[in-house]
């Protein structure tokens, strides 16, 4: 169990914004040593420009998650750097952008969400874990899923709550065989929350890789959160937002708790678990979707 972390060193994917920023900053708060990871150049020299400035010791690498290779170039710069790895955190996620039902979806669009959101974690398993095991020191892997697919799907985001729900089962069978091994190793799966964050999902087409370009030109265009915001306003609902330096705290906490769930307290969570659950125990058809069966 990764009580102390002063001194420690961590290793955060998707860190230039968001959740992956603030839990890069929680951690120099507590005195890591901190490997920020990102595919944007530009973004993610001025997220590690902010935490120098804060005294923080860290190290940006540009990384694709997507990529095998760029994933191992980046255990080597850490632990060059470092010498060891403590905590990792394979955050790095996107949004794909699709559109219209299942059966109309362009093939890329789960090609890339699955390559980063999916395949980006199975190489940070890879990339770091054995390494991490040889250290023979206490450390933690977070892997981040979501409430969309990690515990019941928003059926229009079909794509990426599949990859949010894989996430789930992969850090399942990581803690079992890490426990296998004896290892000092922990692990946790991150659902941020528990309401709306603003992060950088809504806008992942900016960083989409010509390997994934769309076959077919969208017939609408992309979603931005200010836009679903006012929509829902316009509707009479007002959105609340999660601070993304909760979500960062909530990780601290569950790695010094060495917790599998980090899953902040949510009755409609709450309430989504236990239809689910009823709903497979007694072989029943799914009642908890629907709310959204009836919005078309």
């Amino acid at each position: 169990m990764l009580n102390d972390f002063t001194g420690k060193v961590a290793v955060v994917t998707g860190a230039a914004s968001g959740i992956g920023f603030a839990m890069a900053e929680r951690f120099v708060a507590e005195g890591m040593k901190v490997v920020l990871s990102d595919i944007e150049q530009g973004a993610l020299d001025k997220a590690v420009a902010r935490l120098a400035e804060q005294g923080g010791d860290v190290l940006g690498h540009v990384t694709d998650v997507s990529i095998r290779d760029s994933v191992f170039a980046l255990a080597d710069a850490a632990f060059d750097r470092f010498g060891e790895v403590h905590v990792l955190c394979n955050n790095a996620g996107i949004g794909s952008g699709s559109e219209g039902k299942m059966w109309e979806h362009d093939p890329k669009d789960w090609d890339w969400c699955f390559a980063v959101n999916v395949f980006g974690v199975f190489n940070g398993v890879q990339a770091f874990v054995p390494r991490m095991l040889a250290q023979g020191t206490d450390g933690h892997i977070v892997n981040t899923s979501s409430g969309d697919g990690g515990i019941a799907p928003l059926p229009n985001a079909s794509v990426y709550a599949s990859t949010k729900a894989a996430v789930v089962t992969m850090t399942e069978a990581l803690y079992a065989q890490l426990h296998q091994v004896q290892a000092k190793l922990g692990a946790s799966v991150l659902f941020p929350g528990p309401k709306m964050l603003r992060t950088g999902l809504w806008e992942s087409y900016r960083n989409r890789p010509e390997r994934f370009a769309k076959t077919t030109p969208r017939k609408t265009p992309y979603n931005t959160l200010d836009a679903w915001e006012k929509a829902m306003r316009d509707a009479g609902q007002e959105i609340e937002f999660t601070p993304v330096e909760s979500v960062a705290a909530n990780v601290v906490e569950g790695i010094r708790e060495n917790r599998f769930w980090i899953l902040p307290a949510s009755e409609h969570s709450d309430q989504m678990i236990t239809s689910r659950s009823q709903s497979m125990l007694a072989r029943s058809n799914p009642s908890y979707l629907e709310t959204f069966i009836l919005d078309k």
